[in-house]
């Protein structure tokens, strides 16, 4: 009777302790969601701008058709990555942030432009949302580390397997050219 007792009370531990890392699994992997819908808010925000600021430098340099068609295609271009695919979104926003770098570097050669208040503004807003995408990227790969952690660490890992979860991808540049300064020639 106490044999029964005691394998009783261990399959009753066993399972405690499997809910346990189940329950933290569940709550690492809404964490990272939820970071990844914070970039995600941020990268909107920027995207909304950017309309508002190709047309005021349009304006200004009509005759840089090439980078302003760039950056609207850029932005497109990132808008359409699927919600899910954090690589294929990092990527395309690295592209983005390369063309609107070359972007604002036209504005040294139009000083009209560069005196202009409503571009002030809006290169004063984009460079607050570029640090608050900054924020939010570090928040999301602090969560989806946390995650993978979990996903990958003993005794963690059986509940994870068995339940499907999975590590997420972290956002980050993955293409070396994005991370370099962008050369401005006119």
């Amino acid at each position: 009777m106490s044999t029964i007792l005691v394998i009783i009370a261990l399959v009753v531990l066993v399972g405690l302790y499997a809910v346990t890392i189940y329950n933290g699994l569940v709550k690492a992997r809404q964490m990272a969601e939820e970071a990844w819908s914070g970039i995600d808010v941020q990268l909107k925000r920027r995207a909304d701008l950017i309309p508002n600021l190709v047309e005021t430098v349009k304006g200004y340099a009509a005759h840089e058709k090439t980078t302003l068609e760039e950056v609207v295609a850029l932005r497109n271009k990132a808008q359409s990555v699927p919600t899910g695919d954090v690589e294929g979104r990092a990527a395309a926003e690295g592209q983005l942030t390369q063309a609107l770098g070359r972007l604002f570097a036209l504005a040294e050669a139009y000083p009209d432009l560069k005196a202009n208040q409503n571009y002030l503004e809006l290169q004063t807003s984009l460079e607050t949302i570029e640090g608050e995408i900054q924020m939010a990227r570090r928040y999301y790969n602090g969560a989806a580390r946390d995650l993978n952690v979990r996903v990958e660490s003993f005794p963690s890992n059986l509940v994870a397997g068995q339940f499907g979860f999975s590590k997420k991808p972290y956002f980050e540049i993955a293409n070396e050219a994005d991370r370099a300064v962008p050369t401005v020639k006119f």
